[in-house]
C-alpha cells in the first residue's frame, strides 16, 4: 500500500498542472456570469447588477492583445479569449486547420501560452469556436454543403485543435513533442525545454446543429477527444431558441461543465426567451458559465439597450445566489 501511494504520488507530480486543474471551475454548483464586446463591463454590468466573473474578447491570430489583458485586469474579471484565424467573416485565413496541426502556426501558440501565464490568471480559451457554421474560414464545409477540401478537413481541425491544446497547457518540450509523435504530428520547434504551465481551460464550442445542417457537418464531426477539451459549449440566441437540439447537445457530453460561449437576444425584445433560458440553465446542473454576447459596436444588435424588457428578465434572473459576480 505504501508503495501504491509513492507511486500515485510520483504520477501526480508528474502531471502538467492543467492535467488536475485547467477545468478552473466555479464553486459547486455556481455559475460563472459573463460578458463579450467592448472594452469595459461597466454598463453591462450596470444593466444587468452583477459584475462578470468573466470578460471575453474576440482576438485573430497575431492580433493585438495587449488591450486585452490590460481592460481585463481593470475589470478584475477573469480573461476569456475567443481566438479564429479570421479578422471576421470572410477575411483572409492567417493559417488553414491543416497548417496549424503541421506545426506552421506554433509561433503564435508559444507566444500565447507565455502571455497567458505571464498574465498569471485564470483564463478560458475558446479556440476556434462555431467550426462547423460555415461563415467560419475553418468549418469543413461551405453554405452549399462542399468540402473544402484536406487543408480544412474535420480531421485537420481535430489535429489543429490537439496540437493547439498541448502547446497552450505548456509543460516539458519534450512531453509536448511525444504527445505530438503518437499524433502523427511533427515535434514544436522551440530553443527551450519548457513551456510555462498557464491556469488554462480549453472550451470547446461549436453550433448544435451544423451550418450547412449535413451529417458530415455535425458538430461530433470536429471532436478531438476528451483529454483535449476542458468545457464543453455552444452559442445560443434568441433568433434562434432551439431548445429540442441544445438539450440533446447537452446530453451528448455528460462528463463535461457546460458553457455557453455566446447567448443574446436577437431581433426583438424577448423576456420570454429570457425566462425560458435561465430556467433551462437552472435545471441543468452542468452549466456553470455563460457570456452575454453584446458585440463591439455600440448601436449593434445584441445590446442589451435595445431590449429594455429583456434586461429586466435578466437582472431578475441573476440576483439568484447561484450567479456570481466579481471572483
Amino acid at each position: 500500500m505504501r508503495r501504491l501511494a509513492l507511486a500515485t504520488a510520483l504520477l501526480t507530480l508528474a502531471l502538467p498542472a492543467s492535467a488536475s486543474a485547467a477545468k478552473l471551475l466555479p464553486p459547486k454548483n455556481k455559475v460563472y456570469t459573463g460578458v463579450t464586446g467592448s472594452k469595459t463591463v461597466g454598463p453591462f454590468a450596470s444593466q444587468v447588477g452583477k459584475h462578470p466573473s468573466v470578460f471575453g474578447f474576440f482576438t485573430r491570430w497575431n492580433g493585438p492583445v495587449e488591450y486585452i489583458y490590460d481592460a481585463v485586469e481593470r475589470a478584475e474579471s477573469r480573461l476569456m479569449l475567443h481566438i479564429s484565424t479570421q479578422d471576421g467573416y470572410g477575411t483572409p485565413e492567417a493559417f488553414s486547420p491543416r497548417e496549424i496541426a503541421s506545426g506552421r502556426g506554433d509561433g503564435y501558440l508559444v507566444r500565447t501560452n507565455r502571455r497567458i501565464a505571464e498574465y498569471g490568471r485564470p483564463t478560458y480559451v475558446r479556440f476556434l469556436a462555431e467550426m462547423n457554421q460555415a461563415n467560419n474560414g475553418y468549418c469543413a464545409y461551405d453554405h452549399n454543403g462542399r468540402s473544402r477540401g484536406p487543408s480544412h478537413s474535420t480531421r485537420a481541425f481535430k489535429q489543429a485543435w490537439r496540437r493547439a491544446t498541448l502547446i497552450l497547457r505548456g509543460g516539458p518540450v519534450a512531453t509536448i513533442d511525444a504527445a505530438l509523435d503518437r499524433l502523427g504530428l511533427p515535434a514544436l520547434d522551440v530553443d527551450v525545454s519548457d513551456l510555462p504551465q498557464p491556469q488554462l481551460a480549453m472550451l470547446w464550442v461549436p453550433q448544435t446543429e451544423g451550418t450547412p445542417n449535413i451529417r458530415a457537418n455535425r458538430a461530433r464531426a470536429y471532436w478531438p477527444g476528451g483529454r483535449y477539451v476542458d468545457w464543453v459549449g455552444t452559442d445560443f440566441y434568441s433568433k434562434f431558441p432551439n431548445f429540442t437540439d441544445l438539450e440533446t447537445f447537452y446530453d451528448d457530453f455528460p462528463r463535461k461543465p457546460f458553457v455557453f460561449g455566446e447567448w443574446a437576444l436577437w431581433d426583438g425584445d424577448d423576456p420570454g426567451f429570457v425566462r425560458r433560458f435561465f430556467g433551462w440553465v437552472n435545471r441543468h446542473k452542468r452549466a456553470r458559465m455563460l457570456l452575454y454576447n453584446q458585440g463591439n459596436t455600440s448601436g449593434g444588435p445584441f445590446r442589451l439597450s435595445r431590449y429594455p424588457e429583456s434586461r429586466k428578465a435578466i437582472r431578475k434572473a441573476l440576483k439568484r445566489k447561484r450567479f456570481l459576480g466579481k471572483p
